[in-house]
């Protein structure tokens, strides 16, 4: 853990953490503290749409999300149904079938085909890409596994090449998330909206502007491994936050 990559708007340090520390505060937060993993999903998501809407403004858009089968993935998928709620055009698109979504990505799912919305034809993605007002970045989150490959690849070269805009939700899909190097394909985002901590890889300019959402993890769940920090959130669910200067 390092605390002086970042920095909120008020010059309060922010420490951030590593794929592995943060790995363990999600333990941690569900095995030792009860927080379920769709009730902080549910939190990035709702955070993630209200990015969204802060970006583009109050009129109605055209958003086309990105999503992976895992707790990235899910976290757009929930990100779609505020927005879908709130009356925008949405166009979801999967990395993989419905089917093979893990079980929180999943009952996420499940919520908005009900609400509607269902996913969009493989096919169609250049075009849904090229037409949305903004691209959210839902692929892979901080776990990634060398260098993105198959239906990922593919979005990610096609999100590069036609998107207007491209927000990504806790770290740029193809970023190491601890150390912020790239092996392969990475996209290109004006904007990342990390959660609860930001990763230490964020430190790469190349992630864009970085704004911090709280999830719900409280303060002790960072204790075990003497995680400390002044409080920062305030009366605030989102703050940007600026990179330290060598």
């Amino acid at each position: 853990m390092k605390a002086t990559l970042f920095r909120s708007n008020n010059g309060i340090p922010i420490p951030a953490v590593s794929e592995e520390e943060m790995r363990e505060v999600d333990r941690i937060a569900v095995e030792d503290f009860g927080l379920g993993i769709l009730q902080m999903m549910e939190n990035a998501g709702r955070n993630l749409a209200l990015a969204c809407l802060e970006m583009l403004g109050a009129d109605q858009h055209e958003i086309t999300i990105l999503a992976g089968t895992g707790g990235n993935g899910g976290g757009g998928i929930s990100c779609a149904r505020h927005l879908h709620n709130r009356g925008h055009k949405i166009n979801l698109v999967l990395t993989k079938d419905a089917q093979e979504l893990g079980r929180a990505a999943a009952a996420q799912m499940n919520i908005l085909h009900h609400a509607g919305v269902t996913p969009a034809d493989t096919s169609q993605s250049e075009e849904l890409i090229e037409q949305a007002d903004l691209i959210v970045d839902a692929l892979i989150g901080y776990s990634l596994n060398g260098a993105p490959r198959g239906r990922i690849a593919e979005l990610i070269e096609k999100a590069n090449a036609r998107a207007k805009r491209i927000l990504s939700l806790d770290i740029p899909s193809g970023m190491d998330s601890t150390t912020g190097e790239t092996p392969g394909l990475v996209i290109n985002p004006e904007s990342t909206m990390t959660l609860a901590l930001p990763k230490t890889g964020l430190a790469n300019p190349a992630a864009g502007k970085i704004t911090l959402a709280d999830i719900g993890i409280p303060e002790a769940v960072y204790h075990p491994l003497h995680i400390q920090f002044d409080a920062f959130w305030g009366d605030q669910y989102r703050i940007d936050l600026n990179r330290e200067e060598e």
